[in-house]
């Protein structure tokens, strides 16, 4: 990995990117990218969400030298995509969605092939220490026909890191695998990360996002609509609920409380929705009181990364 003192500030810097796919037969032109500017920083851990078809992937196959980009400029620790083609693709690994893998090599053949791809001398290669670290050891001379969906998702990880890059692209490493697995493989990213890799991940689990990822760009219609530290994009919706739990169930919403969005729900609780910058707890409560509700227990809830998500994302109602 490159020292410290001369790694780049941005492990990733894309300026005015833009992917268009011409028209052809029947299908029409897509612009899959417009305009896309966006600086990931070395050592972060940086989410990229957006819904399916948002252009994530193409933004993915461009670094990765799987798609040629329409106009714009894309640079991978420093290095320009156009000018260092090879150096600048040999500072990632990218896990992609699907599992590609022959099934008839065993998982340390394969480990070694890539390794050779990538010219990493044998004295220095680490196929045996990357099978361990994610639990594949004792399956290194089995063919890859016989490992389950789960072990194959780990050897793509695997496959990614052979050439020990600065930075690693998981594009939905965790789709279809169990919470198990789902829990040990953000075990070993996390230690990568300890060691200075810049992960950038891609996921449709948004509670995975929002407790791993330090920043996060929303990508919609190809273009990135927020990129923000994560806790200033939860702060982005400015509500609250008090959710009031009575000793007495309420059979309807009090009349004193008709100036606020309070309603009951299933489980006999008072939910009361309230925005911060406008009205204070202290305030709900006096009303509540005044209403003669005698609370049992109270709870707040603040929005979370999936209403902030869709807040973003969802189309606009057609009246």
């Amino acid at each position: 990995m490159t020292d410290a003192k001369t790694a780049p500030d941005y492990a990733i810097e894309i300026e005015h990117l833009q992917k268009i796919y011409r028209a052809s037969g029947k299908m029409p032109e897509k612009h899959a990218l417009k305009d896309i500017s966006l600086q990931i920083p070395r050592g972060s851990v940086f989410g990229l969400l957006g819904p399916n078809g948002a252009g994530k992937s193409t933004f993915i196959n461009i670094l990765a030298g799987l798609v040629n980009k329409t106009s714009g400029t894309a640079r991978i620790w420093g290095l320009d995509i156009d000018q260092h083609p090879r150096q600048s693709r040999a500072a990632i690994g990218v896990v992609n969605q699907e599992i590609v893998a022959d099934p008839f090599f065993t998982p340390m053949e394969m480990l070694e092939l890539m390794a050779g791809f990538y010219g990493v001398p044998k004295n220095e290669r680490r196929s045996l220490e990357i099978l361990t670290a994610l639990g594949l050891d004792d399956k290194k001379d089995a063919y890859v026909r016989q490992l389950s969906g789960g072990m194959k998702r780990r050897l793509m990880v695997a496959k990614a890191l052979v050439h020990n890059p600065p930075v690693l692209i998981l594009d939905e490493p965790t789709a279809g695998v169990d919470v198990e697995l789902r829990r040990s493989l953000w075990t070993y990213v996390r230690e990568l990360h300890d060691r200075g890799t810049t992960i950038i991940l891609t996921t449709h689990y948004l509670e995975e996002a929002e407790e791993l990822c330090d920043t996060i760009a929303i990508v919609n219609h190809g273009e990135i609509v927020a990129s923000e530290p994560t806790p200033k994009l939860l702060a982005r919706l400015d509500y609250k609920t008090l959710v009031i739990t009575p000793r007495e169930p309420l059979a309807a919403v009090p009349a004193g409380l008709a100036a606020f969005d309070a309603r009951i729900r299933d489980t006999g609780a008072l939910a009361i929705t309230f925005r911060t910058s406008e009205t204070g707890i202290g305030r709900i409560l006096e009303q509540v009181r005044a209403s003669g509700i005698s609370i049992g227990d109270l709870v707040t809830e603040a929005p979370d990364l999936e209403d902030v998500f869709l807040s973003l994302t969802s189309e606009p109602e057609v009246a």
